[in-house]
């Protein structure tokens, strides 16, 4: 059997970092009140120049380096983001086109904070149908650029940055399993108002900004996040006691922590990186994979859950061995 196995990660993050205390300046809240609720301490903010494939090369030039892989090397190119550069061509052929690689099948899909876990999940198929041999996989975010800053609720959550890896075919376990979900009832609990067909006349206004009714959120992915990791296991005949590491999406240290008590699992065995960078949607997954496996914690053979829910409500995890 054919599987496919993550062979290099990599990951970036813009310059300006914006902390709580400078929040503190901008509106109404305070350092102590977003850690606790939310965990997060800083985020990166990119600059009003750099893009979503700005960030994306960057982590990309780490990954292939990482899988000693060169640009004629990559087959694929797949994106999960919310924020592209355009909205045509896809974000993935600019990268492409970016990082010199030949032409190749190469597109981005969006499930909101889930866009990493769909992306690795559709390249994970290429892969094993033989269609693929070396796919560049990234979830990258400039989601700053949708925020309204005056909205506590919001602007103290959310940074940019981008992960990628690169997936190949191995006879070694890789990718064991993968569930994906989605629900649309749930749309107005979490959304952006503008888009192409709708209200298009709003669009780079102090009216189109991130609308989320937090507490409903919480609930509902709570829930749902134990549900598709179990999905995950039960596919694989792997019971929650076999985990070495959880990598979750860093949007909420609270979140991230009842996730860890459904699975049984000590916080040491979490990849907790939403006090640095906060919720940086679609970038999260990948990039606490690749803080992990780069200071020493998870090592070659270990059994990892990956797993992320966001805006649509859409959600998904991945069971693997690194």
């Amino acid at each position: 059997m054919t599987y496919s196995r993550i062979a290099g990660t990599g990951r970036y993050l813009p310059e300006r970092i914006m902390t709580n205390a400078d929040l503190e300046k901008m509106v109404d809240t305070s350092d102590e009140w977003i850690r606790t609720r939310t965990g997060v301490e800083r985020r990166h903010v990119c600059a009003p120049d750099q893009t979503t494939s700005d960030m994306c090369v960057e982590a990309a030039k780490i990954a292939m380096a990482e899988a000693g892989v060169g640009p004629e090397d990559v087959d694929m190119v797949i994106t999960g983001t919310t924020s592209p550069d355009l909205v045509f061509p896809n974000v993935s052929t600019i990268i492409q086109h970016k990082l010199g690689i030949p032409a190749c099948t190469a597109f981005s899909l969006e499930a909101a904070c889930t866009g990493f876990i769909y992306a690795l999940t559709t390249a994970d198929k290429f892969i094993k149908a033989g269609e693929a041999k070396c796919a560049l996989v990234m979830g990258a975010e400039c989601i700053t650029k949708l925020v309204d800053w005056k909205d506590r609720n919001t602007c103290v959550l959310f940074g940019d940055g981008a992960g990628a890896v690169i997936l190949k075919p191995s006879e070694e376990a890789g990718i064991i399993s993968c569930a994906l979900g989605a629900d649309g009832q749930y749309k107005d609990l979490l959304y952006y108002p503008v888009g192409v067909s709708t209200n298009l006349a709003a669009a780079g206004t102090d009216d189109a900004a991130i609308m989320m009714t937090g507490n409903e959120v919480f609930k509902v992915a709570v829930k749902t996040l134990g549900a598709i990791a179990k999905e995950a296991l039960d596919k694989a005949g792997v019971s929650k006691e076999e985990l070495d590491w959880l990598v979750p999406h860093q949007a909420n240290i609270r979140i991230i922590q009842a996730m860890a008590k459904r699975l049984n699992m000590p916080m040491e065995k979490v990849i907790v990186t939403v006090q640095d960078h906060g919720n940086t949607s679609a970038a999260s997954v990948p990039m606490a994979l690749d803080v992990g496996i780069r200071d020493g914690r998870v090592k070659k053979g270990e059994l990892i859950l990956m797993e992320a829910f966001g805006g649509g409500f859409t959600w998904g995890s991945v069971l693997m061995r690194l």
